[in-house]
């Protein structure tokens, strides 16, 4: 009982103390009523939902830049994919090259080989008919000379037929043109390996090569039947092998690495260019087309001249023993014959005008090469000048400082008013 009372007492002199001390310290400062401020707590589903959309942002922005490298690569593995495909495709046509290369090499041996084995052939054949109908003109009146005869005959008769086959085809010619077909073949190849060499190829390329081999087909086919070059044509008519219609475009991309504004070209080199140009059309050119078709009506006079002697002859042979007109014919035929036979073929006649054929249509390319050239105006797309120069130069078989005498030469004969005393070419 006294430790409860004792309790209550210490609670109420604290409540005294305490009153006592609170009024004191209110009595001495005053403090300001503070505002009530209330604070947000975001509930838990809010913090949830901005979170997803934070990894929603960054999920969409990762895919993006993922989507755009993925692009990215996809765009070089085409680039590189179409690079190899368009590679794939030069090497075909260099493949073809090749081929064709062979085939016209075999093929030039092959026709060399029958001119040469035909017109042996043909001239014993002629000479051999030409001793019997002697033989039989010498013999003595009364003697049996039908086996004579008939073999005289035949002989002859084989000779011409053979003779008018071979005039028609002109092996030597036709082996000249193979010779020209595999030389031209062999350029297009060192072309297409030094692009490879040099730099990717572009489908340009592609285009411009499989024009060149079609074009070259035409111009020196390889089929007797129905495809052979006519042999003799009307006039002389220079070849041509390469595509009617040439584009400048792309022949640059060899040198635009460090070029020129102008790319090498300037009005003066056009002018040398242009003055080349006319001088190996009124010198080379005309002094090619002269001797094509001089050489052209020798070769019809030949081809006439060879199997009409042997049909001649072949017609004589029967009479020979029967008059004297008879033996002496046929003989006099037999030998004119023989010696047509050796210069025309022997000679190689049809090859000679085949050389000048391919000599004109040089020149030619060389012509539309440069006015397809200088008529471009746009110089990035032209072949690069001293380039150009210097090929030109190679072409016609003089160094840089030859041809720029040659042009010289030209402008002041044509001031002048007289003609250059000199061909373009020195090679041929």
């Amino acid at each position: 009982m006294s430790a409860l009372q004792a309790s209550s007492f210490f609670i109420f002199s604290s409540s005294s103390s305490s009153s006592s001390s609170r009024g004191t310290i209110n009595a001495a400062i005053h403090v300001p009523k503070l505002p009530n401020v209330r604070f947000t707590v975001p509930k838990q589903s809010s913090l949830n939902l901005t979170r997803q959309l934070v990894i929603e942002e960054l999920n969409n922005l990762k895919q993006g830049f993922k989507t755009q490298n993925d692009e990215s690569n996809d765009r070089h593995e085409n680039a590189t994919t179409s690079t190899s495909t368009i590679t794939a495709q030069l090497y075909s046509i260099l493949e073809a090259v090749n081929d064709r290369v062979e085939m016209h090499d075999n093929i030039g041996k092959q026709r060399d080989n029958w001119n040469t084995l035909l017109l042996n052939s043909i001239n014993m054949i002629t000479l051999t008919a030409t001793t019997i109908a002697g033989v039989a003109a010498a013999a003595a009146p009364g003697s049996t000379l039908l086996a004579l005869n008939v073999s005289s005959t035949l002989l002859f008769s084989a000779a011409a037929g053979m003779l008018l086959v071979m005039n028609k085809l002109q092996p030597s010619q036709l082996a000249e043109e193979q010779r020209n077909a595999s030389r031209l073949f062999r350029q297009i190849k060192s072309q297409i390996e030094t692009d490879l060499a040099l730099r990717s190829p572009t489908e340009y390329d592609i285009k411009k090569y499989m024009d060149k081999v079609l074009s070259l087909d035409r111009a020196y086919p390889l089929p007797l039947l129905g495809a052979m070059l006519e042999k003799f044509p009307q006039k002389y008519e220079p070849a041509t092998w390469w595509p009617s219609k040439r584009s400048q475009k792309g022949q640059n991309e060899l040198f635009q690495a460090g070029k020129k504004s102008n790319n090498g070209w300037n009005e003066t080199l056009e002018e040398e260019m242009r003055e080349v140009i006319q001088v190996a059309k009124t010198k080379d050119r005309e002094d090619y087309e002269r001797l094509g078709n001089l050489v052209l009506k020798i070769n019809k006079a030949l081809a006439l001249s060879g199997p009409l002697l042997t049909g001649i002859a072949a017609v004589s042979s029967p009479f020979v023993g029967h008059g004297s007109w008879g033996g002496v014919l046929a003989v006099t035929a037999g030998a004119l014959a023989s010696a047509v036979n050796a210069f025309q073929h022997g000679g190689q006649v049809g090859m000679v005008f085949e050389m000048y054929r391919n000599c004109g249509g040089a020149f030619k390319l060389m012509e539309d090469e440069i006015k397809a050239t200088i008529a471009e105006e746009d110089f990035e797309k032209r072949e690069n000048g001293e380039l150009f120069q210097m090929k030109l130069a190679l072409q016609l078989g003089r160094s840089l400082s030859q041809l720029k005498e040659l042009s010289a030469n030209s402008a002041s004969s044509r001031v002048n008013g007289t003609t250059v005393d000199e061909f373009a070419s020195k090679l041929f």
